[in-house]
């Protein structure tokens, strides 16, 4: 069974920056990111990063928030900088294996707010 350990959320002022991070348990993944989910509104995609360095963001945070990963580690980071309070979401870490199996943290807060 894959396990999935989330850290890194919390409450930050507009402009500020946090950095979440998630280790995955077990094998290698083809897949590693983010998702978040507004309150009242559908989980969506915010950057995801394949085993070959290829990425996938959304265009709201592009030029923002920065993924990375550590495949020794079997570690995917989000740096987030410029927060807005519309990044307020529960963020979940996703990874996919290559057979196609995903699995998903059990989300992390993070609130942008003065």
């Amino acid at each position: 069974q894959v396990q999935l350990a989330e850290s890194g959320g919390g409450l930050v002022q507009p402009g500020g920056s946090l950095r979440l991070s998630c280790t995955a348990s077990g094998r290698i993944f083809s897949r590693m990111g983010w998702y978040r989910r507004a309150p009242g509104q559908q989980r969506e995609l915010v950057a995801v990063r394949t085993a070959g360095g290829n990425t996938e963001r959304a265009d709201s945070v592009k030029g923002r928030f920065t993924i990375s990963r550590d495949n020794a580690k079997n570690t995917v980071y989000l740096q987030m900088n410029s927060l807005k309070p519309e990044d307020t979401a529960v963020y979940y870490c996703y990874v996919r294996t290559a057979g196609g199996n995903e699995y998903w943290g059990q989300g992390t807060q993070v609130t942008v707010s003065s």
